[in-house]
């Protein structure tokens, strides 16, 4: 064990624990039921903050709000940990006390992660140390002595990046409210970026207006995707629309905007729906000025497809389910 140690202070990343983090993780702590559930919070809380803290530092963007360690009801009734890490997935963070050899990672943790980070966080709550990460987990223990170097975690979100991994959308689910990590309000998606790279369609109040003059039927979610430097590292954003049908199908609109301080699509960017079996259904692609480009389409419950967002040699693919 105590080569163990060794070597996992040999590249643990320190870091102090700010005390808005501790209130942060207090405010948590207090909305639970019982002192054990408290105390798994509190944790849980801390661990996402300096994990979070890191990546910022890294120049790596998050979105503290969208993750469910964020949702008051998810931290109640899940062991929960995870950081959004927009247009890569859900990081989870462990906490482990100082004398632990083993991480505990819950089964609801196991799926939709692209990672799982552990930080060693002190009694005193004042410093945590970022011991390492592995890409996936399949058990409730995970040794410490498997944690590769932080190093090592900053370039596998960089491979992700570039290609994200693919989580099943459920649409059906949607209705109900429950929505895949990343789909979020048009409007969150506005508020989570600096006022420089607020969406190039939200000047002209036409598209708001359109929006708003849907019926109530119509759920409606929003993702961006980054294809990297080719579109000057500002992603696109794919909204999706589903509203229900008499004849017990769904119809569908999916569009493709730019963002950032772009006006229009970058030329020859495409957007592809995919059958089952992988045949192009519909396909659409940008002009010169097209500011916007949409497919529409209809299908019945359980049928899948996929979508593909692509511009030159770089695409990325997002499956659904109906």
């Amino acid at each position: 064990m105590t080569n163990i140690t060794y070597k996992q202070d040999n590249f643990a990343v320190p870091l102090p624990i700010a005390q808005a983090a501790r209130k942060t993780a207090q405010t948590f702590a207090n909305q639970q039921p019982t002192p054990e559930k408290a105390e798994q919070v509190r944790l849980n809380t801390l661990a996402v903050w300096v994990v979070n803290e890191f990546l910022q530092m890294m120049d790596i963007p998050t979105d503290l709000t969208a993750s469910d360690s964020w949702n008051p009801v998810m931290r109640l009734f899940a062991d929960v940990a995870d950081l959004e890490i927009p247009a890569v997935g859900r990081l989870e963070c462990r906490p482990v006390g100082q004398l632990e050899h083993t991480c505990s990672v819950p089964p609801e943790t196991w799926e939709e992660r692209v990672g799982y980070v552990v930080v060693q966080i002190d009694e005193s709550l004042q410093e945590a140390k970022l011991l390492g990460f592995v890409p996936s987990v399949a058990t409730e223990e995970l040794p410490l002595s498997q944690l590769q170097p932080p190093e090592a975690f900053i370039e596998h979100l960089g491979k992700l990046k570039q290609s994200p991994a693919s989580t099943l959308v459920h649409l059906s689910q949607w209705f109900a409210g429950i929505f895949e990590s990343g789909w979020q309000t048009i409007e969150a998606l506005w508020n989570s970026q600096e006022p420089g790279l607020a969406y190039a369609f939200r000047s002209p109040e036409i598209f708001e207006q359109q929006m708003s003059s849907l019926p109530d039927t119509v759920t409606r979610r929003a993702k961006l995707l980054d294809l990297g430097i080719q579109i000057a590292d500002q992603p696109l954003m794919l909204i999706v629309e589903i509203s229900p049908q008499a004849d017990q199908k769904t119809s569908i609109r999916l569009q493709l905007h730019p963002t950032g301080n772009q006006i229009y699509l970058p030329p020859g960017a495409q957007l592809t729906v995919l059958d089952d079996a992988g045949a192009v259904f519909l396909e659409a692609q940008a002009r010169s000025a097209d500011n916007y480009i949409q497919l529409q389409l209809r299908g019945e419950t359980g049928e899948a497809f996929s979508v593909r967002v692509a511009l030159n040699d770089s695409s990325i693919t997002e499956q659904f389910v109906i």
